[in-house]
């Protein structure tokens, strides 16, 4: 495991100036030669910090880059130009690969493709044997982690009989049952309805709350962003926006340049300001809506 100076211990991730492309090949499969000044960069100049126990929230368009940062933070990718960390070990160093996957977990948008069992609980049990944990601490393991998803009494049944929240849940115990430090997820609830979605977040949730868990959450829906404690916006490969919630939505017109939506609320509050209302654009929740209307009311 390789340290580096800068990389302080309550920092998750850090990453300095990273870059990214995707390489072409030619028609026999052979790698062809990048001008790298002329590049198409999926990630540009990536620097950012991730505290422990954050609940981070990414969001951006449809190829923004947002998901091709996130594979970085689990060694799926590794960066062309550039140094990151995760718990203060170097990512670059492929000999430290499984080290930060033991530490950073990560849950995708489609259940189906993340099963390997047949039943439940051998399913949640496959990452732990392939990190040679002794077979009885990986029982107590899946034990803890159906029971903290909630889904210990689903442990001898078939994964594919499961609805699609619950098949996330289960992902999400794979990874759990691996003890990370930091779960990342990438648009786990993409293929869910809006049940599912509910069910999945409120794990994702308690995850942090409870555990502690850092959480990296990468989504569309910008609805599951407005409990973050901090949202980055990813565009065109860029960080263009980094700052809490209320703040980052407020900036309606920005959002809404970029091809993102704020969520319904925001909208409201932005359409009543745009007609006249003298209502503050920093609202988020039904709650805050009743309080700003009743505000006016009030003064009127």
């Amino acid at each position: 495991m390789n340290e580096t100076r800068g990389v302080t211990p309550d920092l998750m991730i850090k990453t300095e100036h990273l870059y990214h492309y995707y390489q072409n090949y030619d028609d026999d499969g052979r790698e062809t030669i990048v001008d790298e000044d002329k590049v198409d960069y999926s990630i540009e100049d990536i620097t950012l910090d991730v505290p422990k126990g954050q609940f981070l929230c990414i969001l951006g368009h449809n190829g923004s880059g947002k998901s091709t940062l996130a594979k970085h933070f689990n060694a799926l990718l590794l960066p062309v130009k550039g140094g990151i960390w995760v718990d203060s070990i170097d990512v670059t160093n492929p000999e430290n690969t499984w080290e930060v996957r033991s530490r950073a977990g990560m849950v995708f948008q489609n259940p189906d493709n993340q099963m390997v069992a047949t039943i439940v609980e051998e399913d949640v049990a496959f990452g732990c044997e392939n990190l040679g944990i002794p077979p009885k601490e990986i029982r107590e393991r899946v034990e803890k982690a159906l029971k903290d998803v909630g889904m210990y009494e689903f442990r001898k049944h078939a994964p594919h009989l499961l609805s699609g929240g619950q098949k996330q849940r289960i992902a999400i115990a794979g990874i759990l049952a691996m003890r990370p430090k930091c779960i990342i997820f990438d648009e786990p609830t993409a293929m869910l309805d809006p049940s599912g979605r509910k069910e999945v977040m409120e794990t994702v949730h308690e995850l942090n709350d409870v555990f502690g868990i850092t959480v990296i959450h990468i989504t569309h829906y910008m609805e599951e962003a407005v409990d973050a404690d901090r949202i980055v916006v990813i565009d065109q490969g860029k960080i263009v926006m980094d700052d809490t919630p209320v703040n980052v939505f407020s900036r309606v017109r920005e959002i809404k340049a970029i091809g993102l939506d704020v969520p319904q609320i925001t909208e409201v509050a932005y359409l009543l300001q745009e007609a006249g209302v003298e209502i503050d654009t920093h609202i988020l929740t039904i709650d805050e809506m009743v309080e700003k209307l009743c505000q006016l009311k009030q003064n009127m």
